[in-house]
């Protein structure tokens, strides 16, 4: 069962990127996906961190969810859509969501990120918090045979929202990221391996890779990691669609020559 990776270089313009991810989704299709994620804000790298709250959509409202929706069902697909922002209610920030659609275009899953970026080494500084509310929840779905957990970017930090997860197990953890340059060289394969072999999960991490046009420089290196923290599949930057294939049988056996997860005691 193939599984793939997009990843981008988003821009500030929505259309270029919706354009340059139905590529990348219909190139995944065409190679045999099952199952298709996008990175972190596919949809928009702005200029400013307040440029996403112009362009939040309402849930289960916008032109963003229903080119998700389209591509799911014109492809035949599962496809997690990487991140988009989405506004509630009577809120003035937004929260950053990944949205799961079904093969026939349904919504079959929205995960918000729980725990929200921030860095201060001096030269760079972000924090998510001054326009995102955190998420509340962990959430899994079943993607036909495949439970996957859901998580964004900056959760890959914190094993316990993975450990969550995992109660009925999941055979895939996505991670949908836009990784810093200077974090992600420190620590992306690093923490992508550990969610890998601690959860004897594979791992699904497609990311912003490259130079953006608003000067900020994401690490890459989308990769899908097997249950035992190999690298199945990997690209360094640019855009591109990494593949590799879940086998059912590699993770009954991972779990059944180190039995961690029976192991555990909580």
């Amino acid at each position: 069962m193939k599984i793939a990776a997009l990843q981008m270089v988003s821009t500030p313009e929505v259309a270029r990127n919706l354009e340059a991810a139905a590529a990348l989704i219909g190139r995944a299709a065409s190679l045999g996906a099952f199952l298709a994620a996008l990175p972190e804000y596919f949809c928009l790298m702005g200029r400013r961190d307040d440029d996403k709250l112009a362009i939040a959509e309402a849930p289960g409202d916008g032109p963003i969810q229903s080119f998700l929706s389209l591509q799911a069902r014109r492809h035949g697909l599962w496809l997690i859509g990487g991140t988009l922002p989405l506004r509630e209610p009577g809120r003035t920030r937004v929260r950053n969501s990944s949205l799961v659609f079904a093969p026939d275009g349904r919504l079959a899953a929205r995960y918000d990120k729980r725990h929200l970026f921030a860095f201060d080494n001096g030269r760079e500084q972000y924090d998510e918090g001054r326009v995102l509310d955190a998420g509340d929840a962990p959430v899994a779905v079943q993607a036909g045979p495949l439970r996957v957990g859901l998580s964004v970017c900056y959760d890959l930090r914190f094993p316990e929202h993975y450990r969550a997860l995992m109660a009925p197990a999941c055979d895939l953890l996505s991670v949908p990221s836009a990784f810093t340059y200077t974090t992600g060289q420190a620590h992306w394969d690093l923490l992508l391996r550990a969610r890998a072999v601690e959860n004897q999960c594979y791992v699904l991490a497609p990311a912003q890779g490259g130079t953006h046009e608003n000067g900020r420089r994401t690490w890459g290196r989308s990769q899908i990691v097997d249950p035992w923290g190999e690298v199945m599949a990997l690209q360094a930057e640019g855009e591109g669609v990494v593949m590799a294939s879940v086998d059912a049988q590699r993770l009954a056996t991972v779990r059944m020559q180190l039995p961690a997860l029976a192991h555990r005691r909580t």
